[in-house]
């Protein structure tokens, strides 16, 4: 196991703390098990499924982008319940108003017959919150959600709320159907760590779909991690070293996303741009990335891999531009070619 903690080879050597070396052997045990549980119900779905762990490791939450039928609400289903977290669903519709989700107050009479407020708590009140179909419900609706996100606590008549520990949401959406939808505000985007693309799966993996979900049992995922465990490892992950030059290269890639980022071939392309939080999570996103890898300090590689689910809910171009046919992922994949 210590063979497959190891530092980045492309970085610079690192000074490593004897505690960090033992949480993570004690933490790639726990991981490899979950990756191993999820895997017996999604199929091939692994770098999904590896993407989805890096969002809960670093403490962040996921937006999961993909046509019906991929199997996005069992992913997240099955990550509940592997993961330990008390997990609630949301289906997110256009008439589904804020008190459903925060929760709301309800006059109570005592058998004194005082009467007084109580607070009935909402699906939000979860460790692992599932909004499903998210744009599906009205602007309103959806920024009910932005406190929780960024701040785990909810605000209901005046009062205020601690959310359980930890607190992620992992959200689905539609990216064919458009008709009744509300596109998310660029605001509530980047409370999400990652952007994941669920793509169809291949011929083995759809082969063994059919196989072994369509007989008389069918493969129940068992607990593999607990909450207690995951927080620790979110710790961890928040110890890991990051070299000066994984650092340069996720300042050059950001900053150079921006409309100011200095090359105008692709400067002029965008509309928008990334901000710090971009930052905050690339660089989170590969520390979990690299743990999850079995190694203990993050490398360019990581910042390569994890640029467009970081980046491309972050990023806007302008008419000119999609009138010409570019991309977000293309102008992203540009941006890191340059990283050398």
């Amino acid at each position: 196991m210590v063979a497959q903690v190891r530092a980045a080879e492309s970085n610079p050597p690192i000074n490593l703390d004897t505690g960090i070396v033992e949480a993570a052997e004690a933490a790639l045990g726990a991981i490899g098990a979950a990756r191993k549980e999820i895997g017996q119900v999604i199929f091939g779905q692994q770098k999904v499924v590896d993407l989805s762990l890096i969002t809960l490791l670093a403490g962040g939450h996921g937006l999961l982008v993909g046509v019906p039928g991929l199997a996005k609400t069992k992913l997240v289903e099955a990550m509940g319940t592997v993961l330990g977290l008390n997990a609630r669903r949301v289906q997110f519709t256009p008439d589904l108003m804020p008190s459903d989700i925060l929760g709301s107050e309800v006059l109570d009479e005592s058998p004194e017959g005082k009467r007084h407020f109580r607070f009935i708590k909402g699906p939000v009140f979860a460790q692992l919150l599932m909004a499903d179909e998210i744009n599906r419900a009205s602007p309103r609706t959806q920024s009910a959600l932005l406190q929780a996100m960024q701040e785990h606590h909810v605000t209901i008549g005046g009062e205020r709320y601690d959310l359980p520990a930890p607190f992620h949401v992992l959200a689905t959406q539609n990216p064919i159907e458009q008709e009744g939808t509300y596109p998310l505000p660029e605001a509530q985007l980047d409370r999400f760590l990652l952007e994941i693309d669920v793509a169809y799966p291949d011929r083995e993996a759809e082969r063994r779909i059919l196989l072994e979900t369509t007989g008389a049992t069918e493969h129940k995922p068992v607990q593999a991690m607990t909450a207690e465990t995951l927080m620790s490892t979110q710790r961890l992950v928040r110890r890991l070293p990051v070299g000066e030059t994984v650092v340069d290269a996720i300042l050059d890639l950001v900053r150079s996303a921006r409309p100011e980022g200095g090359d105008a071939a692709i400067t002029d392309k965008l509309a928008w741009g990334p901000g710090p939080r971009a930052s905050q999570s690339l660089t989170l996103a590969c520390r979990a990335r690299a743990l999850v890898e079995g190694r203990l300090a993050p490398s360019v590689d990581d910042v390569a891999a994890l640029a467009i689910p970081v980046l491309k809910h972050r990023i806007a171009l302008t008419f000119a531009a999609r009138a010409d046919g570019e991309t977000v992922e293309g102008v992203i994949a540009k941006l890191v070619e340059r990283l050398g």
